[in-house]
């Protein structure tokens, strides 16, 4: 498969899955009122985030096809920052009003359409579990990411069966906002943790897959290497990564000599995949203003 079919078979499984989840969110919205589930709302809410994660992929996905310009030097892909982080904060909102519902029906409980929720429930899986067997088979790290996103949505859909199962048989008028409580905790336990790595790399952390020390360790062993200084190491959008570093060589004499310690130190970073690396060389003799 050639690198442009990929990149359109890509976008085509995001187009279908993200046109799926946001027809079934709405209907999830709707159903969720009509059957006075507050978990059903819940889990419309983990739905419309993951709608949105489908829809910044697709368009990203195109984006990133754009070449890099005098405005964005580095591309666009960090552009997909911007989008978590305003997904973030859409479904931290929408899950403090829906925790906010849950609590109020512990002490005024009301009975939800257990047919319905069966009947939604069903459509849930149906609909996550088709989107997520679609992308379960593309090869990028975007379709398996929101693959992941989907297969939790399933689970998540399979719980309110089972739940609305049970009220179908017997009255339990907490077990409807338990559930719901249940589900949107484990959404903003994963927002939360989706923003702290969104925030390392605005701040631009290091990578944490990234060990910084065992690189500088690896080139200041190479022959002709007297020190670094000026290494930074960061990552445009969370999987492209890019370093710089100042390299004080020594006892070099001739040009051929620079070229052999600039071709091993290429060596040792090419397994960390690097999208991008600049390697300043400096002589001995040479008085860096950056050299701190």
């Amino acid at each position: 498969m050639s690198h442009s079919h990929s990149h359109k078979h890509e976008n085509k499984n995001l187009k279908v899955a993200f046109f799926l989840n946001l027809a079934f969110t709405f209907l999830e919205l709707i159903g969720g009122f009509y059957v006075n589930s507050v978990s059903i709302l819940s889990d419309a809410l983990h739905d419309l985030g993951d709608s949105l994660s489908l829809g910044i992929s697709w368009y990203l996905q195109r984006k990133s096809k754009s070449e890099a310009d005098r405005f964005f030097t580095f591309g666009y892909s960090r552009f997909s920052l911007l989008g978590a982080l305003i997904n973030s904060v859409i479904l931290i909102a929408g899950s403090i009003f829906i925790i906010n519902e849950a609590i109020a029906r512990f002490f005024e409980p009301q009975e939800a359409n257990a047919q319905g929720m069966i009947i939604l429930a069903i459509i849930g899986v149906a609909v996550n579990g088709y989107a997520a067997w679609k992308l379960s088979h593309g090869k990028s790290l975007n379709e398996k990411v929101v693959s992941w996103h989907l297969i939790e949505d399933v689970l998540g859909w399979t719980a309110v069966l089972i739940v609305a199962i049970v009220l179908n048989f017997k009255y339990i008028p907490y077990l409807d906002p338990a559930l719901s409580i249940l589900i949107t905790l484990f959404v903003l336990f994963n927002v939360v943790k989706r923003l702290r790595q969104t925030f390392l790399i605005f701040l631009q952390g290091t990578p944490k897959e990234i060990n910084a020390d065992e690189i500088i360790y690896k080139i200041k062993s190479l022959d002709k290497v007297k020190s670094l200084h000026h290494t930074h190491i960061w990552s445009l959008e969370g999987e492209s990564h890019v370093i710089t570093t100042h390299v004080m060589l020594r006892d070099i004499h001739e040009f051929k000599e620079m070229a052999e310690v600039k071709k091993k130190i290429r060596e040792i970073l090419k397994p960390y995949n690097f999208s991008h690396f600049t390697i300043e060389l400096e002589l001995s003799e040479e008085d860096c203003s950056l050299n701190y």
